[in-house]
């Protein structure tokens, strides 16, 4: 919206447009401004009867500073910026006659001597890569989501199942007849919505839409931190699909990087001529991994602007949460470094004070505006409570990635199941730390590149093996403790690994396995949405009760997923074998008559067809230390779940 501001009298005019208060400066400095979007980048606005943008800029080594674009033939000098008189670094200015759409740079003039044309750190939207201009726009945009938001209000500190499809919006679906492009935010508003819904996911998670020079980087090396891409449209329409998605009850969550950000030219690196976002030592500023730059977290400043970015999502694009990439190279020092390639901290140590006070802090301001939304952890070491309150010492985080399972669960599923009995501890393991975070369990993108195959193709066997191991894997993954997350392709099985610069293989869907594969995927997460046991307890181990860890000679395991009745509660049987089990007893804590609900086996999903149908009745037989039991048919390479159909309260049938 253009603000406007009104002439003192008829005959006094104020000779200054300005958008920063002396108080707005105070909380930038202190670090306890969070809402910086309000007041910098480009703002049209009216002044003096004349519409025009004002411009605010933070660049304290700067000599001078001028806004260049196609309004001045991007000249230097004719449009200077005003250094504010509080000595906060801050630069500002009016100009009438620029308006919405208009392309711009900074051109800095540094203390150093250098010349500098930077994009704007709060512009909303930029010029379509390779360009790199920032483009002067607004929010205006009416939203239609009333009901998702006031339900996700109510829904605080409620259980509730959290199924997310992980997506990379340049990759998800092109149009090969149309030169291999991306699809639009208009086109996925209508084909992804419609095809996470008909899935049956409770979130969409988007690799960062946030403006990136390098299609590359998937968007992990971004220089428009309040810009969605313009790859695929502009900011309104890029609201409108976050929109849709909301009128279709699914949530969005935002991959959001505070750990490092790239060298380009234009973007954040030695902004002013200087490390004003950077540490200046490239042992506590420099990136090995990624060849980029660590943001100080120690400067009040840049924690003003990194926490403004993570609620201007929020708050002005409805995201229901962030997912913080890479945690671990913030916690610590020497993340993948070698000895005297870091500084310890002032005790000695090798943790990031600083960084871990802005998570802290991040966590804490997130939560405080929102308790409505989730943040969550990529966060690959044991570090202790990164998902526990602040006020008990952890980070503050609402969920963290539970990398131990994904790592035991990839590396036990692609031996061969006769080797399978070796290695039980293996698939097991994970519940003994399971309820010590609030664990979301991925299968995301970084395990589909960088030569490792698809999931698919690390299951061992023939084709049909293959297929089976991955609905078991599935299947044990959604009966496991935890929330959920599959990256595209994933969900029907796809054979290649991903490719950033074209589709996921949608003619693998012309095949009945990965016909069978997808529709698994749609009944586990119906499964998981309609069945309380599976998601009411999912970070407290009152919802899981090992049966039996231990028959390692047939690879099976048998566990309980429980609610707050014996009604809800569910068996899952895995049978991590090829071979068929015939009369396999499990003990059940209830008598009488039990019913099959799920089998991964299924003919529909691709598989042989090795049921138990009809009543399964109990018998008094004493079974993994409980008095009543039931003989059943283990599927092959699958899972079976029962549920109490009927308790016999007077009598057992023998």
């Amino acid at each position: 919206m253009s603000k406007k501001v009104a002439s003192k009298s008829k005959t006094e005019k104020p000779k200054h447009f300005s958008l920063l208060t002396d108080f707005d400066i105070h909380l930038f400095r202190s670090g306890k401004h969070f809402k910086l979007y309000e007041k910098f980048g480009a703002h049209t606005a009216t002044f003096n009867d004349q519409p025009g943008t004002y411009f605010a800029v933070w660049a304290p080594n700067a000599r001078v500073v001028s806004v260049i674009g196609n309004f001045n033939q991007w000249t230097d000098n004719k449009h200077k910026l005003t250094p504010r008189w509080d000595e906060s670094g801050i630069w500002e200015g009016f100009f009438a006659g620029i308006g919405k759409g208009e392309a711009y740079k900074y051109a800095i003039h540094s203390n150093t001597g250098e010349y500098l044309e930077k994009a704007d750190p709060f512009a909303f939207y930029a010029e379509i890569a390779p360009a790199t201009a920032s483009i002067v726009w607004d929010h205006e945009y009416k939203w239609k989501d009333s009901v998702w938001m006031d339900e996700r209000k109510k829904s605080i500190g409620k259980p509730k199942p959290y199924s997310v499809y992980e997506v990379h919006l340049g990759s998800w679906r092109r149009k090969v007849e149309d030169g291999n492009r991306s699809l639009s935010y208009k086109e996925l508003a209508d084909e992804l919505v419609y095809y996470v819904k008909e899935a049956g996911y409770t979130h969409v998670e988007l690799l960062p839409v946030m403006e990136h020079p390098f299609f590359g980087s998937w968007g992990y090396q971004l220089t428009g931190y309040f810009a969605p891409t313009s790859r695929f449209g502009n900011p309104q329409e890029y609201m409108e699909l976050i929109d849709t998605f909301h009128k279709a009850d699914i949530g969005v969550i935002l991959d959001w990087v505070p750990s490092h950000f790239p060298g380009d030219a234009h973007g954040l690196y030695k902004f002013d001529g200087t490390n004003l976002y950077e540490h200046a030592d490239p042992r506590k500023g420099f990136h090995p991994d990624w060849s980029s730059y660590i943001y100080n977290y120690g400067r009040n400043e840049v924690k003003s602007f990194l926490i403004s970015n993570a609620l201007f999502w929020i708050d002005v694009f409805h995201a229901d949460g962030l997912r913080v990439d890479a945690v671990a190279s913030m916690l610590y020092l020497d993340y993948s470094r070698k000895a005297g390639e870091w500084i310890p901290n002032q005790y000695g140590g090798n943790e990031n004070l600083e960084a871990i006070s802005f998570l802290k802090e991040f966590n804490e301001v997130v939560y405080a505006n929102h308790p409505d939304a989730v943040t969550i952890a990529e966060e690959s070491t044991a570090w202790p409570s990164v998902s526990k309150p602040t006020y008990l010492g952890g980070l503050g985080f609402g969920q963290k990635w539970m990398m131990g399972w994904m790592h035991d669960t990839l590396r036990y599923f692609k031996l061969d199941p006769i080797h399978r009995k070796y290695h039980q501890d293996e698939i097991t393991f994970s519940i003994i730390y399971a309820f010590t975070e609030n664990f979301m369990l991925p299968l995301s993108h970084d395990e589909v590149v960088h030569g490792k195959g698809s999931l698919l193709g690390r299951m061992p066997g023939d084709e049909w093996r293959k297929f089976a191991n991955l609905r078991l894997m599935f299947s044990y993954m959604f009966t496991h403790p935890g929330t959920k997350l599959v990256f595209m392709g994933g969900e029907f099985g796809q054979t290649s690994e991903w490719n950033h610069d074209r589709s996921i293989d949608w003619d693998a869907l012309n095949y009945a396995p990965h016909q069978g594969t997808l529709k698994l995927t749609k009944d586990l997460n119906a499964l998981y949405k309609n069945e309380t046991a599976l998601y009411k307890y999912s970070f407290d181990g009152k919802g899981f009760e090992w049966s039996d860890y231990g028959d390692r000679e047939n690879s099976v395991i048998v566990y309980i997923r429980k609610a707050d009745s014996k009604e809800e509660l569910m068996m899952v049987v895995c049978n991590f074998t090829p071979a068929t089990r015939q009369l396999y007893r499990i003990g059940v804590p209830y008598r009488g008559t039990w019913k099959e609900v799920f089998n991964s086996d299924d003919s529909k999903y691709g598989g042989s067809g090795v049921l138990n149908a009809g009543l399964l009745y109990t018998t008094p037989v004493k079974y993994h230390g409980k008095d009543n039991s039931v003989a059943i048919t283990l599927p092959p390479l699958g899972m079976t779940i029962l549920k109490l159909n009927e308790e016999m309260a007077e009598f057992d049938l023998d």
